[in-house]
């Protein structure tokens, strides 16, 4: 196959969310001219995935530094080789951890990842999806109400989940505290700006995000568990189907994900790399919006609701038929 822009394809799969690429071969270079149709469709689809892609490892690592250099996750099963790359290789002895719940990637840093690239390497015959949801689509959910409440609010990042990987002796302590001293809690705005697109984001997840600053802890929580409920809609999802040689890259800065462990006791292994990423920046309503030319609600209009042809209506009696 022949890597050029006039062969590849983009096909829209989600309607807020995802896109598969066809035309292009991931074993071999890639032009910049055929590289800014892939970045300018990672931008506007959030997740592209690539079918029937059989590379290697250094094959992976070569087409992610197409977006920025690769960083290491400090808890994730590393490789020993390769660092940069994280093997996630599922089974009866080795059940996943911590994936089946929406969240970013690593929001407990202060940069977090722009960008994470998974190949399916070994697939289960049954389940395994990977569902992700728009948070650019999420935010566009709300009420205009709520959109203004939450505009210029904060919220605390911490690498919660892994605090179980240490135990209580106190070597185990000594190594927590080295880590936290490593990772701080973080704050983050709960509206952030995508750095390309200008779109505003709902950047709280629930695996990361433990507080909103200023708030005291039953208003903090009353509001996360609010706005966590945005990423369930199925409005703003899209489901993906693994098979055997499928990468996928979505966008950390817009979109969560959640990997549903309904494969468990089958294995399932996936390589994985991630693309380091910049400061969060904040979403300002009045003066961003500005520059936002099709911020418009993925939902219907309340007033132009039509109910789907659904209208109450009297018990209804068939009329006898006259012989």
């Amino acid at each position: 196959m022949d890597n050029s822009s006039h062969s590849i394809k983009i096909i829209q799969k989600g309607m807020h969310i995802g896109a598969q690429v066809e035309g292009i071969d991931l074993s071999k270079n890639i032009d910049q001219s055929t590289f800014k149709i892939i970045e300018d469709a990672f931008v506007e689809h959030e997740v592209l995935f690539f079918r029937n892609q059989q590379i290697t490892s250094d094959h992976q690592i070569k087409f992610a530094e197409n977006f920025g250099e690769l960083s290491i996750h400090p808890f994730s099963p590393n490789s020993e080789k390769i660092p940069e790359l994280i093997i996630f290789d599922n089974n009866e002895d080795n059940p996943p951890f911590g994936t089946d719940c929406w969240h970013s990637d690593e929001t407990f840093r202060d940069t977090p990842p722009m960008a994470t690239m998974l190949h399916g390497l070994i697939i289960p015959e049954i389940g395994g999806d990977t569902v992700f949801t728009s948070m650019t689509a999420s935010y566009e959910g709300l009420s205009d109400k709520m959109k203004h409440f939450i505009s210029g609010l904060e919220c605390i990042h911490d690498f919660k989940p892994f605090r179980a990987l240490f135990g209580n002796d106190e070597k185990s302590k000594i190594e927590l505290r080295y880590f936290e001293d490593l990772y701080p809690p973080v704050s983050h705005p709960v509206v952030s700006k995508h750095p390309i697109s200008g779109k505003p984001v709902l950047f709280v997840n629930p695996q990361f995000s433990v507080r909103i600053k200023g708030m005291a802890e039953s208003e903090s929580r009353t509001l996360l568990n609010q706005l966590f409920e945005q990423a369930k809609i199925p409005e703003f999802q899209f489901r993906h189907q693994w098979a055997v040689d499928t990468v996928v890259i979505w966008d950390n800065r817009s979109v969560q994900h959640y990997a549903v462990h309904d494969y468990f006791p089958a294995r399932r292994k996936l390589n994985r790399v991630t693309i380091k990423g910049e400061k969060v920046l904040p979403f300002s309503e009045t003066n961003d919006l500005r520059l936002i030319k099709d911020n418009k609600s993925p939902l219907p209009d309340q007033s132009k609701v039509s109910h789907g042809g659904h209208i109450p209506k009297r018990p209804l009696a068939r009329n006898p038929v006259k012989s």
